[in-house]
């Protein structure tokens, strides 16, 4: 078997340890490199195999990976060592949003920390057709879908929303499904969890952290392309706009 590619999470960790390190690479031997190569080895999402290759996530290969994250850096002056695509977006998101990266870091160290994100079972749809998930990774994706999949913070959202507007309709394009379907579509609706992944943490989740959405829209919310996260629904409805205004040009 050979040693699986990094994945979102694990070069989410690296990344952080090269921002904090003035984006130099980091040796081998260095304490740093040792404890995320334990703490690789710990994520829950590689098979069993992978963890028995003996060069599975090693300090010398945290380390290369330092490097690919130093060298391929817009300011690096040198030569740029040969990473994968994945890598290279990983470090667009870290230049361009470095706190809001450096947090994501944090609430996977914090979640693999404490175990919650050990105990959160596989959820479907965590890796979407492409094979990746959100930039943030997927151990937080996996975490945000399973408290969107909550049935009682789904069913309190719904009442709240139902209390509220007087209806259920998708908070993005307006979609109602009763008014469409009638009696099928009664009480009918899907809830995103709009909270950016890397901030959602450890606390609880609150009915304001949860959008009432259309189906369309919702996966629309979750689709990832590569280098991207999560949209909300005010994203969205941005996105919506703006392909609206540009087919009238």
């Amino acid at each position: 078997m050979r040693i699986p590619s990094w994945t979102e999470d694990e070069l989410l960790l690296a990344g952080a340890l090269v921002v904090k390190n003035g984006w130099r690479e980091l040796r081998t031997h260095n304490s740093e490199v040792q404890d995320l190569s334990e703490l690789l080895r710990s994520l829950p999402i590689h098979e069993p195999e992978a963890l028995a290759l003996p060069n599975f996530r090693s300090p010398g290969s945290v380390s290369r990976k330092t490097t690919d994250f130093m060298t391929n850096h817009g300011l690096y002056t040198g030569r740029a060592t040969r990473c994968g695509k994945l890598t290279l977006l990983m470090i667009d998101a870290f230049t361009q949003r470095e706190d809001e990266m450096l947090e994501a870091a944090k609430a996977v160290e914090d979640g693999i920390g404490s175990g919650e994100l050990h105990l959160i079972p596989p959820q479907p749809d965590e890796v979407d057709e492409t094979g990746g998930s959100a930039i943030e990774g997927r151990l937080l994706v996996r975490r945000a879908l399973a408290r969107e999949r909550n049935p009682k913070l789904r069913a309190q959202k719904i009442k709240q929303v139902r209390q509220r507007e007087g209806s259920l309709r998708c908070e993005v394009c307006a979609f109602d499904f009763a008014h469409t379907y009638g009696d099928l579509g009664e009480g009918y609706i899907e809830v995103h969890h709009v909270t950016p992944l890397h901030v959602s943490g450890t606390r609880e989740t609150s009915l304001d952290d949860l959008a009432c959405v259309c189906a369309n829209c919702h996966r629309m919310c979750h689709r990832c392309r590569p280098g991207e996260s999560w949209r909300t629904p005010t994203a969205l409805r941005e996105w919506i706009r703006k392909s609206a205004s540009e087919d009238h040009h």
